[in-house]
């Protein structure tokens, strides 16, 4: 009820206070490994909700871009040893440039078309990535990545949790500004009635191409930073369920609410881990049939359902 009763800015400063309290207190909660997986996977799934609810445009090939940025930064780490927040800056910046070339033969296409040319794109990078074993590792993976930090002893999980919070933090800060900005009032408006934004004068596949860019970029970010985390880059990042997993995060969290895959991310990730350490082998049973329930149950998705009750 007091919810309610604020206005729209303070509740949005209430909530925002609830996420950094429920961000900081995650690894006192669950084991603090799960903890940075959920944050990097939150990333993963807001940069996706960019794409498929502010930009309309159903992406399944962002596993390219988290994948090709959790290799990219482990050799940077690997070879270079530069402090970890600057390897993966360099992945997601080799996100962003690879987003270019796919971004610029995906955008004019729309609906399924759109999404199969960019899982076709994902699953030549998955080739790629296991074809060159003598830079990737190919089916053993990129292990031994490094945790350097100006000297600091990052080996304890709980440690590297907050040290690593902020990459996510600013990750999401610049989606949730993306969104609000003007930029973002136009892709919304390209996403409700392309011709109409056409006929106002707006270069719609370049708005497009520039929002696809974006969304690789935070994916790169939220890539970088899990393999950074875990110590190795698999063929598993570069694999089409990764982005299937991305998209499912994002409905069960409500489409176009941006925060819904942040909670998507949370319950997918938690109910994973949950279900591995219990023995549970048919994971995919359950998730599937978990997502079945909340897509029927809540139309908008959990956090999308919650925002229109509060509103």
């Amino acid at each position: 009820m007091l919810i309610r009763l604020l206005s729209g800015s303070a509740r949005g400063r209430l909530l925002l206070a609830a996420g950094l309290v429920t961000a900081l207190a995650l690894p006192w909660v669950i084991y603090p490994p799960v903890a940075m997986d959920i944050a990097c996977w939150a990333l993963l799934a807001v940069a996706v909700d960019l794409l498929l609810g502010f930009t309309g445009l159903l992406s399944f090939g962002h596993a390219a871009f988290w994948g090709g940025s959790a290799y990219v930064s482990g050799l940077i780490a690997v070879h270079t040893g530069l402090p970890f927040p600057v390897a993966v800056l360099g992945g997601a910046l080799f996100a962003a440039a690879l987003a270019v070339p796919i971004g610029y033969l995906s955008v004019r296409l729309r609906g399924i078309y759109f999404a199969m040319v960019t899982l076709a794109f994902a699953q030549m990078m998955y080739f790629v990535a296991n074809q060159w074993r003598g830079l990737t590792g190919g089916e053993n993976g990129l292990q031994g990545i490094p945790r350097d930090f100006l000297g600091m002893d990052l080996s304890d999980p709980f440690i590297f949790y907050y040290v690593a919070l902020p990459i996510v933090l600013l990750g999401l800060a610049l989606a949730w500004r993306i969104t609000r900005s003007p930029f973002g009032r136009v892709i919304m408006s390209i996403r409700d009635n392309p011709a109409r934004a056409r006929a106002l004068g707006y270069r719609v596949d370049r708005y497009r191409l520039l929002s696809f860019v974006l969304s690789a970029f935070l994916a790169g970010l939220a890539g970088g930073l899990y393999a950074i985390s875990h110590g190795f880059a698999s063929l598993q990042e570069v694999y089409w369920t990764t982005s299937g997993q991305a998209v499912m995060m994002v409905v069960l969290g409500g489409i176009g609410t941006l925060w819904g895959g942040v909670i998507g991310a949370g319950l997918v990730v938690e109910l994973n881990d949950y279900l591995a350490t219990a023995g549970f082998e048919e994971i995919g049973i359950v998730t599937g049939t978990i997502f079945v329930i909340i897509v029927m149950v809540f139309r908008k998705g959990i956090w999308g359902t919650a925002r229109a009750l509060l509103e």
